[in-house]
């Protein structure tokens, strides 16, 4: 039956784990073996089985056992909760594993126990694939570049619960809309207040025909200012009499009415009459206006130039010259065996550039022979060996691994100070490049932490 590939990958965009110079990838196949041996098949079924390809630049991840695939971001909350916790089960028996046999006498148990609590590290939940809802880790032994490794290898499948809606536990009886306060323009005018309705009045008893004459009055009354309501009569229908005694009372009534009206007219009349009148003013007529003659302001004549004043002829200032444009700035193109750090590598964080055998000129002198010691490194994947040839006869090897940061620059470190031929120890300078204009690698190495001296590389054959 076909395997089933997961992922494949570029080994150059990650970092490789390992412990005492070994890393897990290298043994990854004879880490699954032992595993076999062991009886641990869930821990099996869980690690993809790497196939690197001819030029060991790139990795395939297969399947360990056949079924239907799915990302484990495309997978639904559900089948990831389920697959999370037998994975969490799987991982606590092999690092309860990983303890016993790093507790074990025997070296080589020691040292599969600390590669195996390596080996379940990986870069992210998108290298976790679900073959037939088990969860099947690919790149595992690895992490991504400038990272370290993590205390909680399943942190990052974490599943985010969705946050509990905020129930509104106010009654309703509160839910009541706070009353509108009006506030006038002017907060020191009085409220308006709308007058008292009117005191209902009093019907007065029928009016015998006999009773006193209403007065007349010219002008209306107002009901608002009027007299108290007490003191108002107002006067009542009469009853109807006979015909005989409505022509008597009409009589009676004509005198005081006529008498009324006189007296109402002839009184502002009378009043008019007797005013004294106002006494006359006499107004004056204006004077004349006589004109008056305003002679004209005397002009002073202007005093005509002479020739003492200090003439002289008009000078040409020319303009500047315009500044010249400035020159190009002409890149030179780098040596043909110098360290190029190619910028869409760099951008990507792959070190690709530096894979090769290389001549490291410092300019630093042995404080012993007094020559400058010459310096070879041999670096793929990012790792390899330095090689220091001091007095003659006399090298020094020291492993060396190198990776980038996230400011561009590269890094090349060595593990410990090499190992003589004369059984001597050698501290083999820490490099740091940079990239230039040109895309050459400018170097430094650092003794410590006062002598820091320029490092050229040069590429050489192998």
């Amino acid at each position: 039956m076909a395997k089933i590939l997961l992922r494949s990958g570029s080994l150059d965009d990650y970092q490789a784990v390992g412990e005492n110079g070994q890393s897990v990838f290298d043994s990854a196949l004879q880490i699954r073996e032992t595993l076999r041996l062991r009886k641990q098949q869930a821990l099996i079924d869980c690690l993809a089985i790497p196939q690197i390809n001819d030029d060991g630049d790139r990795v395939d991840w297969y399947a360990p056992f056949p079924g239907s695939v799915r990302g484990w971001a495309a997978a639904d909350s559900d089948t990831r909760e389920r697959a999370l916790k037998s994975l969490e089960k799987t991982i606590a028996g092999a690092l309860a594993l990983s303890k016993r046999c790093m507790q074990s006498d025997k070296a080589p148990q020691v040292r599969f126990g600390a590669l195996l609590a390596k080996a379940l590290q990986f870069p992210g939940s998108n290298h976790v694939y679900l073959v037939d809802d088990r969860a099947v880790i690919t790149f595992w032994g690895f992490v991504n570049l400038n990272e370290s490794i993590a205390d909680d290898v399943l942190a990052c499948l974490a599943i985010e619960e969705p946050p509990e809606p905020e129930i509104d536990t106010t009654p309703e009886e509160e839910h009541v809309p706070e009353p509108v306060t009006v506030t006038l323009s002017e907060p020191d005018a009085p409220l308006l207040t709308p007058p008292p309705a009117p005191a209902p009045v009093a019907q007065p008893a029928a009016v015998a025909s006999t009773a006193e004459p209403l007065v007349y009055t010219p002008y209306p009354v107002n009901p608002v200012t009027a007299a108290p309501q007490s003191a108002v009569q107002t006067p009542q229908p009469e009853p109807q009499p006979a015909p005989a005694a409505r022509k008597k009372q009409v009589q009676l009534w004509v005198l005081p009415v006529a008498a009324v009206v006189v007296a109402a007219v002839a009184v502002p009349v009378v009043w008019i009459a007797m005013k004294p009148a106002a006494p006359a003013v006499a107004v004056a007529a204006p004077a004349p206006v006589q004109p008056v003659a305003i002679a004209p302001a005397p002009v002073q004549a202007v005093p005509a130039l002479t020739a003492s004043l200090p003439l002289r002829e008009a000078e040409f200032t020319p303009p500047p010259a315009p500044e010249p444009p400035p020159a190009p700035v002409v890149i030179e193109p780098p040596p043909k065996d110098a360290l190029l750090m190619d910028a869409d590598q760099v951008r990507i964080g792959s070190t690709t550039f530096l894979n090769g055998n290389w001549r490291v000129e410092v300019d630093f002198r042995d404080p012993v022979s007094g020559k400058v010691p010459a310096l070879r490194y041999q670096i793929n994947k990012n790792k390899g060996q330095t090689t220091v040839t001091l007095r003659g006869k006399v090298t020094c090897k020291a492993e060396v691994f190198s990776g980038l940061h996230s400011d561009g620059t590269l890094m090349i470190k060595t593990r410990g100070a090499a190992r003589c031929s004369d059984g001597a120890r050698y501290n083999v300078p820490e490099i740091a490049c940079k990239a230039t204009e040109n895309n050459a690698a400018q170097c430094t190495g650092q003794y410590d932490e006062k002598t820091v001296v320029p490092v050229t590389f040069r590429k050489v054959s192998a």
